[in-house]
């Protein structure tokens, strides 16, 4: 364990000046009680002078901060103020049960702190009450807690990961790090007995260890060092309780002690051979100092300890003294926890799959505090008329919640497989559960227990489930794409469900099951959407006993792919069809036609919306006021209805950072609750319409919010470029060359539509041109039962910014095509045969003439086949042959974007081509 004579990598590295605190602090995080002073030198006392002289002048401006005020359990002695967010979140269900458990206040208070995906949640049990610390965007990694409890430090792994030392008194973020380890975030994090230091190792397969004096507000740690990967993936590390320069960390097989100070980070790892010890260790797990301060232990997976002595002379700190406690057992088998006073010790035990237990000062076993999923949660469904939500994990664990009262009310253990997806009868009286190994439970929603025999028709995980508002159907998905119906029977007088029918539908995974109601009988509809782009409706009256019929199948995209289906309410005369795409449009299909009426720009948070539902309304909401609610990769949102691209009009707030899993509504739409898969949590969130409703109205109205999505918006460049081509396009439907007097307008025909578009850099397919004109021409025609033929400049900018893709075309994408379609050439370049490219444009897609092939490659090689003079109505096949001679035999991704294409490319690939084309 000593440090004398080992390797020194560290370095002294110089404070900056960025400050992080929290927003109602002000100055500097207060210096911890008790602290000792550094034994460092230099340039520590000038900033140990600048914090006193900081807390000087605050004092005399009388400017005492939250956190110099706070005290122990005043967070919950504060008034819960009204969110001004449209989502706030309300409570947590579930936690990271590889973290520990800390017990933030002694007691019977029981006030515990643990960590949900990227949320720090003080809980105070007895209270039935919870204050959550926000402000990581990714899952949270490690935490630690100060020994008086006062200071939580929390770190994060993944993009722009952050460590932030929190306030446990009054809940406010005192200081945040934001580029402590920029690469990949932090594996473990530990803060010193005095509370001064930090000490943070970094992920990665080169790691890094660095230790920071938290209380100044400096970007720079106090030293550092890289760690090589010979000693194995540091994920602990600890301080010396009696010497704060001094700390050890360790991986599954190596334990490293460091030693700091003015001469930068010194380390020493000993090395441990086979020989080392006469008996099998096992692979350590945590380390602690021993309070002798001359020896160390390491827990081992075998049940071991490892003790480590110092080979150097250290002797104990006189202002940190030891406080070991005194621990007796008896013939009965129990054991007892002592103070100094021979005080029984309170304790929280937190074990790994997800429980925590209590012992108390007046009695000998441990109460249960919490006992959460230990696997994923990919389930949840709300009660359609009682405060209840469902929570299923893949242990098997279902759990069922009053949500207003955040108490437990009924659960049940499946131990043969995992619980995949739920839900609700319309009625209420059923809970209907889908496996991992294909069979669905039919509970009684009041005390789980089966209503009738475990069905299993399906070939894999279920994956979906969804009953008719009239309850006589459910039916399910699977992984095997195939969609199974069951049907209401009357039997012994009790009502159940028999499978009728099932059928492999789909050939890629299914997305959504969702049933609907006929307009005119009444009578229950049921559609599922896959990722084959395919929207299948059954005919559930056709359909006799292993025989489902389709009644309708649909192609709704042509290269985008759908990922969510909802029914959209009735704002207008005419009924749709809600879905959500990859690309990250929403689109409205006509429920009987399903041609697509509207395609729109849904919310571009980062990731596409993956599951959608309409959020219910009251007695006393305006029926025209609709809302949207949805769940992309990692965010939770709400969206005012109708949709219609305004992107003031939807907003969302990051959920689970490694995925949401499922999403549920309460009956009065109140709240929101999202499942966070492997996070192993439910998370509720408060609605606040409100809130949302003053955000879409301070985006402005009518043309405004659109303006702001073009380049320069209203007064750049790009707008005024489109104004010219719309006047432009007016100026060629009347006849370029006519003397006439013209008659002044603002709208341009629909079919110049297309020509505006691709002027302005917008390339749509033909099928894309056919649905943007049909939108027009359509949009007025069950009111009036007439066309519209032309369009203005104003619905002209937002069929564009609807239409357009939200990133634009990349160059990636044209190499995943050359990916996709080409082969390998002896330069290893992926490239494409020129003839297979011509016969590629003629026989595949939408596919093109030769005269039409002959045009286009007229126009982007920029001459005529044959030479000049007027355009002619056909090409010369032998002229159309020359001209394709000009385009290389091999074409490579680069080669067919800057040479045939024209479109500029970035400078690596300009590269690349010049080289492809000298070799």
């Amino acid at each position: 364990m000593g440090i004398p004579g080992s390797t020194s990598a560290g370095r002294q590295e110089t404070a900056g000046s960025r400050s992080a605190l929290g927003e109602d602090t002000t100055g500097t995080p207060p210096e911890p009680k008790g602290a000792s002073s550094s034994p460092c030198s230099g340039p520590g006392h000038e900033e140990q002078e600048k914090e006193q002289r900081s807390r000087e002048h605050d004092q005399r401006d009388g400017s005492a901060s939250s956190v110099w005020a706070a005290t122990p359990g005043m967070l919950f002695q504060q008034d819960k103020q009204t969110s001004l967010h449209p989502l706030s979140l309300a409570c947590v269900l579930g936690y990271n049960s590889s973290l520990a458990v800390h017990s933030l206040m002694d007691g019977e208070d029981r006030v515990l702190l643990y960590v949900s995906s990227h949320t720090v949640v003080i809980h105070d049990v007895v209270g039935n009450r919870q204050y959550h610390l926000q402000g990581h965007r990714n899952v949270i990694s490690c935490l630690c807690v100060s020994e008086d409890r006062r200071w939580v430090a929390t770190g994060d792994r993944g993009p722009d990961a952050l460590v932030i030392v929190w306030d446990s008194f009054s809940g406010i973020p005192v200081r945040t790090i934001f580029e402590s380890h920029p690469e990949e975030g932090v594996s473990a994090i530990a803060i010193s007995r005095d509370a001064k230091y930090l000490a943070t190792v970094s992920t990665g397969t080169v790691q890094r260890v660095c230790v920071w004096k938290w209380t100044l507000p400096t970007e720079k740690p106090v030293c550092s060092m890289e760690l090589s990967p010979e000693f194995g993936y540091q994920d602990y590390v600890i301080f010396n309780p009696q010497n704060p320069h001094e700390f050890v960390s360790n991986s599954k097989t190596q334990v490293i002690f460091y030693l700091w100070g003015d001469g930068g980070l010194q380390y020493c790892a000993p090395l441990l051979s086979t020989q080392t010890f006469n008996s099998v260790v096992g692979r350590f797990s945590q380390s602690v100092f021993h309070f002798n301060n001359s020896q160390a232990l390491t827990g081992t997976s075998a049940g071991k300890l490892v003790v480590w002595d110092a080979v150097g002379p250290h002797s104990p700190s006189k202002d940190l003294r030891a406080k070991p406690c005194i621990v007796t057992g008896d013939v009965k088998g129990q054991v007892k926890f002592y103070d100094g006073q021979l005080r029984l010790l309170n304790f929280i035990l937190s074990t790994s799959d997800a429980t925590v237990l209590h012992v108390a000062t007046d009695r000998t076993n441990f109460e249960k505090v919490m006992e959460e999923a230990k696997k994923a949660v990919n389930a949840i469904a709300c009660h359609p008329w009682q405060a209840l939500v469902a929570v299923g994990s893949h242990c098997g664990l279902l759990k069922v919640w009053d949500y207003l009262q955040t108490t437990y009310v009924v659960s049940r253990i499946f131990t043969d497989a995992g619980i995949q997806c739920l839900s609700y009868d319309p009625e209420g009286y059923f809970l209907a559960a889908g496996f991992t190994d294909g069979r669905v439970y039919i509970l009684d929603a009041i005390s789980l227990q089966s209503s009738c025999n475990e069905f299993k028709f399906s070939h894999g995980p279920v994956t979906h489930i969804s009953f008719s508002h009239d309850s006589e159907y459910f039916a399910t998905a699977d992984e095997k794409h195939s969609v199974t119906v069951y049907k209401r029977v009357l039997r012994k007088g009790s009502r159940c469900w028999e499978h009728l029918a099932g059928l492999h539908s789909h050939y890629k995974p299914i997305r959504s099951i969702l049933f609907g109601v006929q307009s005119d009988s009444h009578e229950p509809r049921l559609l599922s959407l896959g990722e084959d782009r395919q929207l299948v409706e059954y005919d559930l009256n056709s359909s006799s006993k292993d025989n489902l019929v389709v009644l309708h199948r649909d192609q709704i995209e042509q290269d985008a792919v759908p990922l969510c289906l909802a029914w959209y309410p009735q704002l207008s005369t005419e009924s749709f069809i809600l879905t959500a795409n990859n690309c990250y449009k929403m689109k409205l299909y006509n429920t009987t036609t399903k041609m697509c009426r509207k395609t729109l720009l849904g919310p571009a948070y980062g990731s596409p919306m993956e599951k959608i539902q309409i959020l219910p309304t009251t007695d006393t909401t305006d029926p025209q006021k609709r809302y949207l609610v949805y769940v992309t990769k990692d965010k939770v949102g709400l969206q005012i209805l109708p949709v219609d691209g305004n992107p003031y009009k939807s907003s969302a707030v990051i959920c689970h950072p490694d995925g949401g899993s499922d999403l549920a509504i309460s009956y009065d739409g109140r709240y929101v609750f999202t499942a966070g898969g492997d996070d192993c949590t439910v998370m509720k969130w408060e609605v606040n319409l409100n809130a949302l409703d003053a955000a879409a109205s301070l985006g402005g109205e009518d043309l405004i919010p659109f303006y702001t999505l073009l380049d320069g918006g209203r007064e750049g460049e790009f707008f005024r470029e489109l104004e010219d081509y719309f006047y432009y396009a007016q100026l060629r439907s009347h006849g370029i060359d006519t003397l006439e007097t013209r008659q002044v307008s603002t709208h341009i025909p629909l079919e110049e539509i297309p020509s505006v578009m691709r002027a302005m850099g917008f390339y749509p397919s033909e099928e894309k041109i056919e649905e943007m004109i049909n939108e027009v021409k359509f949009s007025k025609y069950v009111d009036t039962g007439e066309q519209v033929t032309k369009i203005n400049l104003g619905d002209f900018i937002k069929l564009y910014i609807n239409h357009r893709p939200v990133f634009g075309l990349s160059m990636k994408k044209i190499q995943r095509a050359f990916q996709v379609l080409g082969y390998d050439n002896e330069n290893g370049d992926k490239v494409i045969d020129r003839g297979d490219l011509l016969l590629l444009l003629q026989c595949r897609g939408e596919r093109m003439t030769e005269d039409e092939l002959a045009r286009c490659l007229t126009t982007l090689l920029g001459r005529r086949p044959g030479g000049g003079g007027p355009e002619p109505d056909t090409y010369d096949p032998s002229g159309a042959a020359a001209l394709t001679e000009e385009i290389p035999e091999e074409i490579t991704a680069e080669i067919f974007a800057a040479d045939i294409l024209g479109l500029p490319i970035a400078e690596p690939e300009k590269k690349n081509r010049k080289k492809e084309i000298n070799l």
